[in-house]
């Protein structure tokens, strides 16, 4: 039986290395592959935090996803869907236990598991230690071996919010490095004495932001850096005003790689509104038809989301319903799935290629 807490050591360091995603995913595969045995590769898919919708996917052995299983994600309910387990309190969920022992309810049983020999599903939220999804594992086994054990979905959970850690460095560093999104977070790299080591391109004006340049870096920024590097190592998280006025986040984590203990800072606005900036420029959306977009997105009731913007029920299906004319969506699950197509597939495209190209991926919403 494997040493599961030598194993998630091993994982650990992983995720601290400040590798890009595909180098994660290739270096977690492994130690998965011990501690909880499965068919073939893991499935490692990255979502956009600020929606839940998916915005990469890897598999070793598939270097494209099929279009119709992306798309049935979001167009159709079946059992233990993706968004589904990223809503859930537990944060994982088995094929077996959503059908009550029965998979072949599933329709995914049908078209993307039975044709591999696969019988099992387990499918586990990467949530990171303050709860922001950004990603999805699912594991998966074949047509006569044992269920996924207790202690083997406990190591996955275990295993989820260091997973999350990394994709979510790898994903911010390839922005701040690459940026393609309005407001791209800016990353700040310091060693183990808090010296600059580097900068990325778009991590001046948020200095700047904060009253400090590459010559002087803000308390903030030394501060969440030392908090990184400290006895507790984990991720540290501030939130701060900025000369504009606007607030700023700041992400400190430490990192362990080729080049020793590091700690990278990550800044971005508090609130990012990638979603709602490409809604309103490519839909017209107003401010208050972006909120109710984004609780549909989140599958958020009519009821709650009434609560949550303290206005009526009927108010919030009268901003829905100007939603679908602007959209040309009909239901709520059609606006998902027509956001999907429209701003999140194309991501996930583009980080295929960009991974076949050996560059790395990038996160939220295509622009454009």
């Amino acid at each position: 039986m494997a040493d599961h807490a030598r194993l998630l050591d091993r994982l650990d360091r992983a995720c601290r290395a400040g590798t890009d995603l595909v180098t994660l995913w290739r270096a977690s595969a492994e130690l998965l592959a011990t501690a909880v045995p499965h068919f073939e590769a893991p499935c490692f898919f990255t979502v956009d935090p600020e929606s839940g919708l998916t915005t990469s996917h890897f598999q070793e052995g598939l270097p494209e996803i099929p279009a119709a299983w992306l798309g049935r994600e979001y167009a159709e309910q079946d059992f233990n869907s993706m968004n589904e387990v990223l809503a859930s309190p537990q944060g994982f969920g088995t094929l077996h236990d959503a059908t009550g022992g029965r998979p072949e309810l599933a329709r995914k049983y049908h078209e993307e598991m039975q044709p591999f020999g696969c019988e099992q599903e387990l499918v586990v939220a990467l949530r990171t230690r303050q709860g922001e999804p950004w990603g999805v594992l699912g594991l998966y086994r074949e047509k006569g071996r044992p269920l996924f054990e207790r202690r083997e979905i406990e190591f996955a959970r275990a295993a989820a919010p260091m997973l999350a850690e990394g994709a979510r460095h790898a994903l911010l560093a390839a922005q701040a490095a690459e940026p393609d999104l309005p407001e791209a977070p800016g990353l700040v790299v310091l060693d183990d004495s808090l010296a600059l080591v580097s900068l990325s391109p778009t991590a001046a004006s948020w200095l700047r932001e904060l009253g400090g340049d590459d010559h002087a870096l803000p308390v903030p920024v030394m501060a969440v850096a030392g908090s990184a590097l400290g006895p507790d190592p984990g991720s540290a998280v501030v939130r701060v005003s900025a000369a504009s006025g606007a607030w700023l986040t700041l992400h400190g984590t430490r990192l362990d790689g080729a080049a020793g203990r590091q700690a990278a800072v990550v800044l971005e606005a508090a609130q990012p509104t990638h979603l709602a900036a490409i809604l309103m420029r490519a839909h017209g959306l107003t401010a208050r038809e972006q909120e109710v977009t984004h609780l549909v997105i989140r599958g958020v009731s009519t009821t709650v989301a009434a609560r949550r913007l303290e206005i009526a029920e009927d108010t919030v299906q009268k901003h829905l319903q100007s939603v679908f004319g602007k959209t040309g969506a009909r239901s709520r699950g059609e606006l998902v799935s027509l956001l999907f197509q429209t701003h999140y597939e194309p991501r996930v495209r583009d980080n295929e290629q960009r991974t076949a190209s050996e560059r790395p991926s990038r996160h939220g919403p295509m622009p454009g």
